[in-house]
């Protein structure tokens, strides 16, 4: 189940192809204007998909920290996965979020302060005892860091000290499946396939990274190093 935890700027369900559908949401469940099942939408998709969108009325301040811990500990008894899309910013949004999770994933771009903000993250988060953490890149062009004209992803991890989890292209595709509001991995790209093996990693298969390019690259031995030693991957 996902949890639209954005208050006032919800788009989980437009990204999912459901803004349609939505009677019920976050706020309404958590206030008991409804059931919790009668909020959650179930995806056209995938029959074990569901979300919990969030309200577009209403503030970030219409829901309390308490509540989200309330709210994740309801769902864990009938759900595996629990994944709390989470405001931009530290604010009160932020809180509300971190506050029903065990672990999280920062996600940063190869850019300075982008890495600034996911360095504080990682310390807002720590200091919430979320020790469990990793690490997306996203918007990766392999072109400009070839030619030094972007961080790599070595210098990332280096400078954030975060466990990688997976490396996001900077595709086109993204943009054509969000606005139709259809899974990426239904598309033939570099980033579908990027999302397949976020999701095999995040289930604890060893999945190799794709390369970025050729084998004698810096960054082909540092991956290498991450996936066993192995030559073929990134």
């Amino acid at each position: 189940v996902m949890i639209d935890t954005d208050i006032g700027l919800r788009n989980l369900d437009v990204v999912m192809g459901l803004e349609n559908r939505i009677v019920y949401d976050l706020v309404d469940v958590v206030t008991g204007m409804c059931r919790l099942k009668q909020a959650l939408i179930k995806d056209k998709r995938y029959k074990n998909l569901y979300l919990l969108p969030s309200a577009q009325s209403k503030d970030e301040t219409s829901v309390y920290p308490e509540q989200i811990k309330k709210l994740t500990d309801e769902l864990s008894k009938e759900y595996d996965y629990i994944l709390i899309d989470c405001p931009a910013g530290i604010g009160h949004g932020f809180k509300n979020a971190i506050a029903g999770a065990d672990s999280a994933i920062i996600v940063t771009t190869p850019e300075i302060s982008s890495l600034r903000d996911a360095d504080r993250i990682k310390g807002i988060l720590e200091n919430e005892g979320i020790i469990n953490k990793k690490l997306i890149i996203n918007r990766i062009r392999p072109d400009m860091i070839k030619k030094r004209k972007m961080m790599s992803p070595e210098d990332i991890v280096d400078i954030l000290e975060i466990e990688l989890l997976g490396l996001i292209y900077d595709d086109e595709s993204v943009i054509i499946s969000s606005d139709k509001g259809e899974p990426l991995s239904d598309y033939n790209s570099y980033a579908g396939q990027a999302y397949k093996n976020i999701t095999e990693r995040l289930c604890g298969n060893n999945v190799e990274f794709m390369k970025l390019y050729n084998t004698d690259s810096k960054l082909i031995r540092f991956f290498s190093r991450l996936s066993g030693n192995r030559r073929d991957c990134v």
